[in-house]
């Protein structure tokens, strides 16, 4: 099947999210079974658990109860939604370092769309590499991500290889593996939905693939027409961002450090070529500029500009990181990383195109 402006899609899902963080912020709670979320003698449920936990039959929606009768040495601990939202806010910040549109799902999940992205060749698998390197040095947290050429190959690949997973399904792949599937594996197959389609004679990607459209429709309702295409590995639903982007922004690590300042203006004046062309593509204006600037022992500065109006003009950009970068005193010493972000955008430019809110539970 030929794919028509195929996207590339990554989908991030944090391993075991809360329980993590709790482990991460309480040393004592490393290596151990925690389940967040009610008391044991509660009437509540797990909200989340750590990977030890679920070595004992514990998931998330289960009563607390039954999970301390799974394992009463298992320490349950009370969810801190602040604390989880604080991450999320940094995760998120790491995601729109690297796509052009970010769809979060909860705190802990996000659709991100990177077929734009220039940077590590445009290559969404090394992208998907960086977003996990990135997350981990800045939360000591880790996360599994998926990479295909839609959000429904991208979320099951997510959860192909947990924890610390990396999972790439290639166009070429994309119906094969749809086929060989489970239908409990597909997403938005619950275990009521999946009971009906067995009954059916539908229990595998293979199997759905054999019904007509109105077969699927009649047996499930609207959802029919989705189970009929995600059967053919198709899925044509754009990542929609739901948050006003803040910034954009391109950096580059060099292969060789760079001490001359006539080749680091020259890098300089590519990035700036390639932020212009991003606010081109989404329709921005910036008033203000930040280059970012990291010497080869990994000390960073950074310098900023605003202005008064709105960029309109490319030469404008251009003078104004020449600005910036006489105001460092880089005194011969040796440059690995350039980088240049525009921000302060004009309001008129900007549109939420998802009010969706982020859910904890």
């Amino acid at each position: 099947m030929k794919l028509i402006h195929q996207r590339k899609i990554i989908h991030i899902d944090m391993d075991a999210f809360f329980a993590s963080v709790e482990q991460r912020d309480n040393s004592d709670l490393q290596g151990k079974p925690v389940v967040v979320g009610g008391q044991p003698n509660s009437r509540g449920v797990v909200a989340a658990c750590s990977y030890e936990a679920r070595q004992f039959g514990i998931h998330s929606a289960m009563p607390s109860s039954k999970a301390y009768r799974l394992c009463p040495k298992a320490v349950f601990v009370s969810p801190r939604i602040e604390a989880y939202r604080a991450v999320s806010i940094v995760i998120q910040k790491v995601f729109w370092r690297y796509a052009s549109e970010v769809e979060p799902l909860s705190l802990d999940e996000a659709y991100l769309d990177v077929s734009t992205a220039e940077m590590l060749d445009g290559s969404a698998t090394r992208i998907a590499q960086a977003i996990k390197s990135d997350i981990f040095n800045e939360t000591q947290l880790i996360a599994s991500a998926g990479v295909s050429y839609n959000k429904f190959l991208a979320k099951v690949a997510s959860d192909m290889d947990k924890p610390n997973g990396l999972y790439v399904i290639k166009p070429a792949q994309g119906q094969r593996f749809v086929a060989e599937l489970d239908v409990a594996k597909l997403h938005g197959v619950g275990p009521v939905t999946e009971a009906k389609m067995n009954r059916f004679g539908i229990k595998t990607g293979s199997d759905l693939r054999t019904k007509s459209l109105h077969e699927l429709v009649t047996a499930f309702g609207k959802s029919g027409e989705y189970f009929y295409n995600i059967a053919r590995a198709i899925d044509l639903r754009p990542v929609r961002s739901s948050r006003k982007r803040k910034s954009l922004g391109k950096e580059t690590t060099f292969t060789s450090d760079i001490r001359d300042m006539n080749l680091l203006q020259e890098q300089l004046g590519l990035l700036g070529e390639k932020v212009w062309k991003g606010l081109e593509q989404n329709d921005l204006k910036a008033k203000t500029l930040t280059l970012k600037l990291k010497y080869d022992d990994f000390q960073q500065v950074s310098r900023a500009i605003s202005f008064d109006e709105s960029i309109v003009d490319p030469l404008v950009l251009q003078r104004g990181l020449v600005e910036l970068l006489s105001r460092i005193n880089l005194d011969q010493r040796a440059v690995r990383l350039l980088g240049v972000t525009a921000s302060s955008f004009d309001r008129g430019n900007l549109e939420v195109r998802n009010e969706q809110q982020l859910e904890l539970f």
